[in-house]
């Protein structure tokens, strides 16, 4: 079986992360093992203030970046939750690796890229034999995103509000291939 690797990009709010939780919900009814981290947005009153994370297999979550986190690197207005960073995502993309059969990393952005942890446990798992399937901050320049733009081993579809709706079934009718 082709192993597939594919990484979705897309300005903000363009779909990305609605893509990957429909992707891993098709692929789960195929009888798949998906695990890794997602991202959401943490709203109050309407406003965003921060950032979540969870765990895939586990559903532990935890807090990726928020407005009233008091330590960790700036990234805008919001800090870095270091911590969780690695306490969630870090441990989901690990857990995945050895559990699942389908690894996701949402998403490799300015917050997560923060973290020397998180970017050494990327860099471990975009070499394992199993699939990967992952988001990218539409500007991120950091040398691992460089790194993963130009390996011909990696897909990198761009996502738009024409595009968004088919994606999940590209991504899957790959993975199942």
């Amino acid at each position: 079986m082709k192993t597939h690797r594919v990484f979705l990009t897309g300005e903000p709010g363009c779909g990305k992360t609605t893509a990957i939780k429909n992707i891993i919900q098709i692929l789960r009814s195929q009888g798949l093992r998906v695990g890794g981290m997602v991202s959401g947005e943490i709203r109050e009153n309407g406003l965003r203030v921060g950032f979540s994370l969870e765990d895939i297999l586990t559903h532990a979550t935890g807090i990726l970046a928020h407005i009233d986190q008091k330590e960790g690197p700036h990234v805008g207005k919001y800090r870095v939750k270091l911590d969780d960073l690695a306490s969630v995502g870090v441990a989901a993309i690990k857990r995945a690796v050895k559990e699942a059969d389908v690894i996701v990393v949402d998403e490799l952005g300015p917050m997560e890229l923060t973290s020397p942890v998180f970017i050494q446990t990327v860099q471990d798992t975009i070499v394992t034999p199993k699939h990967l399937l992952g988001t990218i901050h539409k500007r991120a320049s950091h040398p691992l995103v460089m790194e993963i733009k130009s390996d011909p081993r990696f897909q990198i579809l761009d996502v738009t509000s024409q595009n968004r709706d088919r994606i999940p079934g590209e991504v899957v009718g790959k993975i199942l291939s």
